[in-house]
Parts: structure tokens; sequence; C-alpha cells
């Protein structure tokens, strides 16, 4: 039998990259549903809390971001409004109105893959977080932008 010794940064990005894979998951269930593909996980102390995909064509709602989803869900699931255990993963860089929506959950991490150039909030301000919500993009990001590249070229072709 072998057992492995990983350092706590090892084993953290492990656990970031399976839970991306989920919400790469959820970001294929949008696709399917001809939506904008991004996905998104809440995990609360190793446990899926809330998951959610963009709905915004199905519910004729701009509100219904993938993250939004995710966050009802993890409220309903916690049966409280602050997720400050938990961590977001999304598979596209949330824009301002899902990182306003983080910062009221006091989310305690936000894990995100691919950049978002022209919507991401951090092309307005780094500051729309909660002050104590650690931050790590770049989990699979090849894969998660990938998705998103492939919708949009189906759209157009």
């Amino acid at each position: 039998m072998s057992y492995y010794n990983f350092s706590a940064e090892e084993n953290s990005a492990a656990e970031d990259e399976h839970f991306m894979r989920l919400a790469l998951q959820e970001a294929q269930k949008a696709y399917d549903l001809k939506e904008i593909p991004i996905g998104a996980i809440v995990v609360c102390k190793g446990k899926i809390v809330g998951r959610g995909h963009n709905l915004t064509e199905q519910l004729n709602d701009v509100t219904a971001h993938a993250e939004m989803q995710a966050f009802t869900a993890a409220s309903q699931t916690l049966g409280g409004k602050y997720l400050k255990d938990c961590t977001l993963y999304v598979t596209i860089e949330p824009c301002v109105m899902c990182a306003g929506a983080s910062y009221w959950t006091q989310i305690g991490k936000l894990v995100y893959g691919a950049p978002e150039p022209k919507r991401g909030f951090t092309t307005k301000s780094n500051q729309l977080l909660h002050p104590k919500t650690v931050l790590k993009s770049g989990v699979l990001a090849q894969e998660c932008g990938a998705l998103m590249t492939k919708f949009f070229a189906d759209k157009r072709g």
C-alpha cells in the first residue's frame, strides 16, 4: 500500500480541479440548453451545497446567471444567506453583478477558470469582493474557455 504525503497546497489544487470539473459539467448543461455555457458549484466543508448553470434564456431573466443559481441553492441547503465557510467554483470569471452578489454572501473563497476580458468583474474593479474573500483564478482555464469558444463558434456558424 502506498501513502502519499501531499502538501496542503497540492491537496488544495487537486480539490480545486475536482470541483471545477463538476462546475464544467454544469456549464455543459447550459450549453446543451443553448445557454451561455457557464457553470457554478458552491462547496462547504468538502460537500456540494449548491450548483447552477446559466438559465437566462430558459427563465427569460437576465439575472439567472450560474453563480446566482448556485448561491440561491446553497443558501437554501444551508438555511442561511451567508456563505462564509464556502467556496464558489465558476467556470468563467464572474460579471460585476455576480461578484457583487458574492460580496453580499460573504463567500469565503471564489475560484474561477477562464478570465472574461469583456465583462469580467476584474475589468471594472478588484474591490467588488468581500474583503475576506480569497480569490483564485485560472483553474482549468483552457477547458473552461474552450467550451465558451465552441459555443460562440457554433452560434456564428
